[in-house]
């Protein structure tokens, strides 16, 4: 029978199929010495970005909803918040659960510097959630790092990365063997490695991007030339982490995935590959022409997503002709479909873009939620086995469905209003709403956006709930 929940029957072949199938493990095994401490303060800090950027969250969306966005200092504020917000839920979210998974991934060489990586990280963004508050921000909206013009949180930034580089050097010195663990174990452990080395090329183009930008650049335009390159390139780190998680999630359903060992570890490599083309775009074009950005990106669409379709099918195969999942898989099921669910939507919107309009984060809305549910997921999976007690199953799995639900509304709704021309990173009076259809596209995207945030402050408490619990015996 299906899984509970899912209501149909799997087809007869599919129940054959998965009968001969092989039992591919692909789990991660913790530790129990300090690298799991740092695990904890990891996940420490990402949680603290979740709870910030939900509190920035419900003030930008409110911002942009019809007939409650007059009640704020939309256009500045709506763009300080928005900064804040896409920072702390992306950057520090995404690298801090990175760091998570590499601190069990890892040796116990360097745990040291493991330490003064997060205490550097956490400095950083504590800064970064101050700096609004204190003197003249000027929000500069770039692509995939937007900055407030404001040296107190271009300190904090500078901060951030800098811990994110100790992290890096560790996770590279660290590095574990892959060929001595069994079944998917090392499969995975390679998905790890691989996206520590992509994130390693992405500071690389970092720096390469800052030493080449042209004299008398300032603005929004200098960082955006500065953050091209290794916003870009980071995308590979998420999509490897997110892949990751897919398959470690799918084996904890109890899911029988129908892709080998080899073959997961062939499609991390597709995407580690194409990481090791990023210097020769940036030996070919100078880091402000037109090619160079258009380099960057066929490669982020084309190299970083010929792995995901192979790996989501395979996923979505195990679990239709998986067993009845226990009640304390279903909050791992819920985030592995919402996630699965999210990021296709986001990824076949990217092809419906024309134009500057609200489509495009509509798309990147899709492909980073479905990134979050993956690592939410995750999240769950390890509390138990980091010390802490279970999550409440219940709670949780409402959790993954009604912030899938509610982020899946709000997409929904920014690619209607895209639909009528409603620009990106507007807010108020600018978003020029003239007509009923409009203003009920993002009426519905403000619904949907609030809606989110309840399923993100959810998982917060859930999480918090079960790490104040009474801790049980430290699962392997």
């Amino acid at each position: 029978m299906m899984q509970r929940g899912l209501e149909t029957e799997a087809p007869a072949w599919l129940q054959r199929w998965h009968v001969s199938l092989p039992v591919v493990s692909y789990d991660l095994i913790i530790p129990t010495d300090e690298r799991r401490d740092l695990a904890v303060g990891w996940l420490i800090l990402g949680l603290a970005a979740l709870i910030g950027a939900g509190v920035f969250s419900v003030l930008l969306v409110l911002a942009r909803t019809p007939y409650l966005q007059h009640l704020f200092p939309v256009a500045d504020f709506f763009r300080v918040a928005l900064v804040v917000h896409v920072d702390l839920s992306v950057l520090v979210w995404f690298l801090a659960l990175g760091a998570v998974l590499w601190s069990i991934n890892s040796t116990e060489r360097l745990t040291g510097m493991g330490w003064l990586a997060l205490a550097i990280a956490a400095a950083g963004t504590a800064i970064i959630c101050i700096a609004p508050f204190v003197g003249n921000s000027l929000p500069l909206m770039s692509n995939y790092v937007p900055v407030l013009d404001d040296a107190l949180f271009l300190t904090g930034l500078a901060m951030f990365g800098f811990g994110v580089l100790l992290l890096v050097l560790r996770g590279l010195i660290s590095v574990p063997m892959v060929g001595t663990h069994p079944d998917g174990t090392g499969s995975l452990r390679f998905g790890l490695n691989a996206a520590v080395v992509s994130t390693a090329v992405a500071l690389i183009a970092l720096v390469w991007s800052f030493l080449k930008i042209p004299a008398g650049l300032t603005g929004r335009p200098y960082y955006e030339v500065l953050f091209w390159g290794a916003g870009h390139v980071i995308q590979f780190t998420y999509t490897l982490l997110m892949l990751v998680a897919w398959l470690w999630l799918a084996s904890a359903c109890g899911a029988r995935v129908p892709l080998t060992p080899r073959v997961a570890l062939l499609m991390f490599g597709i995407a580690l590959v194409s990481v090791f083309l990023i210097p020769v775009i940036y030996l070919a074009y100078d880091v402000t022409a037109v090619e160079h950005r258009r380099l960057m990106t066929w490669l982020m669409q084309f190299g970083g997503g010929l792995a995901i379709l192979p790996v989501a099918l395979a996923v979505i195969a195990g679990l239709l002709g998986g067993e009845r999942v226990p009640p304390v898989a279903r909050p791992l099921r819920a985030a592995l479909i919402t996630s699965i669910v999210l990021f296709g939507v986001g990824g076949i919107i990217g092809f419906m873009i024309q134009g500057s309009n609200v489509k495009i984060p509509a798309h990147y809305h899709g492909s980073i939620v479905g990134v979050t549910l993956a690592l939410m997921g995750v999240v769950y999976l390890l509390l138990p086995r980091l010390g802490f007690g279970e999550p409440a199953g219940r709670w949780a799995t409402l959790q993954a469905y009604l912030y899938g639900a509610g982020q899946l509304l709000h997409v929904i709704g920014l690619v209607w209003s895209g639909g009528y021309g409603v620009q990106r990173k507007v807010a108020g009076s600018e978003q020029v709403l003239t007509s009923f259809q409009e203003v009920a596209a993002m009426g519905l995207m403000g619904l949907g956006g609030l809606i989110a945030v309840v399923g993100g402050l959810l998982f917060v408490a859930v999480v918090l709930h079960a790490m104040l619990r009474q801790p049980r015996a430290v699962q392997p």
